[in-house]
C-alpha cells in the first residue's frame, strides 16, 4: 500500500490507534472505519475487511513522509527540528492556502514540507494524545 493513501484515528472500542485505509459507512456516513481489505472478489469487490471504528475527530492522514527515525509523519503530529537552536515544536498540519503540508508555530505557518530536510524532524507525539506538547 503506498503510505500516502494511509490514515490512523482512535478506536470508539478501546481508544488504541488503527492505521490503514479510511473507510465510511455508506447507510450512515457518521461511521469511520480504519483497516485494510484482506481479499477481493474476480469483479474486485472486497469480501474481507479488517478494520475497526475509529473517532472521526481523531482521524489523521499520512504525509507519505518519514522523519530521521523513519517513522511516518500523519496530520496532527508534533514535530521538533534538530537544526533549530530552540527546538520549539512544531505541529503537522495541511494548508488549504498552499494545498501543501506545513509545520506550524502558534497557528501561524512557519515552513512547508517543500522547505524542510526531514533527516532533522524528529516526531515527538500528537495534538490528540500529548496536546501539553504545543503549550507555550
Amino acid at each position: 500500500m503506498e503510505n500516502r493513501y494511509l490514515c490512523r484515528g482512535k478506536r470508539i472500542d478501546n481508544g488504541e490507534w488503527a492505521e490503514g485505509y479510511l473507510i465510511v459507512d455508506e447507510k450512515d456516513y457518521s461511521k469511520y472505519f480504519i483497516g485494510y481489505v484482506l481479499g477481493t472478489n474476480e469483479d474486485g469487490t472486497p469480501h474481507d475487511l479488517d478494520a475497526a471504528q475509529v473517532n472521526p475527530s481523531t482521524i489523521c492522514q499520512c504525509t507519505a513522509m518519514p522523519d530521521k527515525n523513519n517513522k511516518l509523519i500523519f496530520e496532527n503530529d508534533i514535530a521538533i527540528k534538530h537544526n533549530d537552536d530552540d527546538k520549539e515544536p512544531y505541529l503537522i498540519r495541511w494548508s488549504e492556502n498552499y494545498a501543501a503540508w506545513e509545520l506550524a508555530q502558534c497557528g501561524c505557518a512557519m515552513y512547508g514540507f517543500f522547505d524542510v530536510d526531514f533527516g532533522e524532524i524528529e516526531v515527538i507525539g500528537n495534538a490528540i494524545d500529548n496536546p501539553e506538547l504545543l503549550e507555550v
